[in-house]
């Protein structure tokens, strides 16, 4: 009952948080370290990403991405395993406290603009700007699914970007 309890309690509050912080503040637009939600008609490259299990564990094909700051580029997503996985966008600190998150409640769902998450054969799509230079990380925050593999480097370089 208690830990029905708590999670209740943290849902609500992540819900009111949104819910009371109006406009610009409900995460879905707002710019994080990693950069903002990206405008289709902005796009400079489009990068196709590979979810799947190897022999060795888990991983994202390409296995890392270089990008200009102020880029705009389309990931188009697909899950070619034969498990559920997820691809978000953030610095290792934030994917970190996720990744903590997910091992309390792996059936939470996302509806947040750097993150999809897909079943086997499932594809999405992510429009991301890159606002800010330095090297964050794409990763898969399932349980397990990290710590077998499942991250990459992004590095985003200080020149910016010419649309």
């Amino acid at each position: 009952m208690k830990a029905l309890l708590t999670v209740a309690t943290g849902l609500f509050l992540m819900t009111a948080s949104s819910a009371l912080a109006g406009p610009g503040h409900s995460g879905s637009g707002d710019e994080m370290a990693v950069g903002k939600p990206g405008e289709a008609g902005a796009v400079s490259r489009t990068v196709s990403i590979k979810m799947m299990e190897t022999d060795a564990g888990m991983a994202f094909k390409p296995n890392g991405l270089e990008v200009k700051r102020g880029e705009t580029i389309r990931f188009e997503i697909e899950n070619i395993g034969l498990l559920e996985h997820e691809f978000v966008l953030g610095t290792v600190e934030e994917n970190r406290e996720h990744k903590g998150m997910m091992m309390k409640f792996p059936e939470m769902e996302h509806d947040d603009p750097n993150s999809v998450r897909l079943m086997p054969d499932g594809k999405g799509e992510i429009v991301w700007t890159f606002t800010n230079a330095g090297t964050f990380e794409f990763a898969c925050l399932l349980p397990g699914h990290y710590e077998a593999g499942m991250h990459a480097a992004v590095k985003v370089t200080a020149g910016t970007a010419s649309n």
